[in-house]
């Protein structure tokens, strides 16, 4: 069997050939939970100091998710954007997610002139040109790195909401509707929290 490759800076190296100067990778987390918000990250790399470890944050363990995201946030650019469970039920995920994409891009130091941007479609009005990659996280490097420091911040917001709304396990599984927080919700019932425009949410609210 022939071993996986991980993600190359091969997409960035192109656009820079191709004459742009600031390449910024854009990824999120968080369409499928049944709560909390969708986050989403831009960053650009330091070609002269680029991480180690990095991938698609779903190959990537926990523990070795915060050493790669605390090198990242110490050698690159990082813009973070939200968009909130309100925000999601107003305007639906996909609109939500583009919405927090366009926070994490203008949330960055330097404004990016190329964005590669994960998946099979860009969002509208971005700042600058951009390529939508499809498993990009799996391919570029800045995406990549996007995507752990998407993941382990909204993971972060999980465990703080954890705290604040004991009994759903959120801390362990990121509000995904796990058969504990499918429980949890049928015991202790919804917060303010959940998305109520998601089917399962809504079969609850309308039976």
């Amino acid at each position: 069997m022939t071993p996986r490759s991980g993600p190359d800076y091969d997409y960035e190296r192109l656009a820079i050939l191709q004459g742009a100067r600031r390449v910024v990778g854009v990824d999120e987390v968080g369409r499928g939970p049944l709560c909390g918000p969708v986050t989403a990250a831009a960053v650009w790399l330091n070609p002269t100091a680029l991480p180690a470890g990095l991938d698609d944050s779903k190959r990537v363990s926990t523990r070795a998710r915060e050493q790669v995201f605390a090198a990242i946030m110490a050698s690159a650019d990082v813009g973070i954007g939200h968009a909130s469970p309100s925000e999601i039920d107003e305007i639906n995920i996909l609109q939500a997610t583009y919405l927090a994409m366009h926070r994490a891009i203008a949330a960055l130091d330097v404004p990016p002139d190329f964005l590669l941007v994960d998946g099979n479609r860009l969002p509208t009005g971005l700042p600058c040109a951009a390529q939508a990659v499809v498993k990009g996280d799996g391919k570029v490097l800045s995406i990549a790195a996007a995507s752990i420091i998407a993941k382990v911040t909204r993971d972060r917001i999980m465990a703080e909401l954890d705290l604040r709304y004991p009994g759903y396990g959120w801390a362990e599984n990121a509000g995904y509707p796990t058969k504990r927080h499918k429980n949890a919700i049928a015991d202790l019932g919804l917060t303010p929290e959940h998305r109520r425009s998601f089917a399962p949410i809504r079969k609850i609210l309308c039976p």
